[in-house]
């Protein structure tokens, strides 16, 4: 499926689906806003669910739903804070930006950067993979056992 208005598609990948560029974008590019809804339950959680905070999430829609997880990735969440007047009034806007040029036809990825505590294993492929879905700054409590949900947490994209 096409949505022409961010220059993307979604389309099977190694990984369900995924989200392929359909122009190429350059580095810095906003692609586009991560609507969706906001779900304040912190104990929420579901396979797309994005942290926006301690106690809130936010549930995507497609298209960037289905942005899938590379621990060389070429995007980013982007937050913005939106005023009184915005569609969520005191709360933050996540958008993807790109972090380097992406050419048209590229998959569109970015870095989960979950808690040790959430890490499962990894198939991305990159030549820099961590053979984890963890956050960088996590790994070594994989390697050492140390993945309770005392570790540190991560930002980014909720398990």
């Amino acid at each position: 499926m096409e949505y022409e208005e961010h220059g993307v598609c979604v389309s099977p990948s190694i990984h369900g689906l995924g989200v392929y560029a359909t122009k190429p974008f350059a580095a810095c590019d906003l692609i586009g806003p991560i609507a969706g809804t906001v779900i304040d339950d912190p104990a929420y959680e579901s396979d797309y669910c994005m942290e926006l905070g301690p106690h809130s999430a936010l549930e995507p829609a497609p298209p960037f739903r289905f942005v899938n997880h590379c621990c060389q990735p070429n995007c980013g969440l982007l937050e913005f804070e939106t005023d009184s007047d915005g569609p969520l009034p005191g709360a933050g806007q996540l958008w993807l930006e790109a972090l380097c040029d992406i050419p048209a036809g590229a998959q569109l990825t970015i870095d989960y950067a979950w808690p040790a505590w959430a890490a499962i294993p990894c198939g991305c492929g990159c030549p820099e993979c961590r053979n984890w879905i963890v956050a960088a700054e996590q790994v070594d409590c994989i390697a050492s056992g140390k993945t309770d949900r005392d570790a540190a947490p991560a930002p980014g994209v909720a398990p």
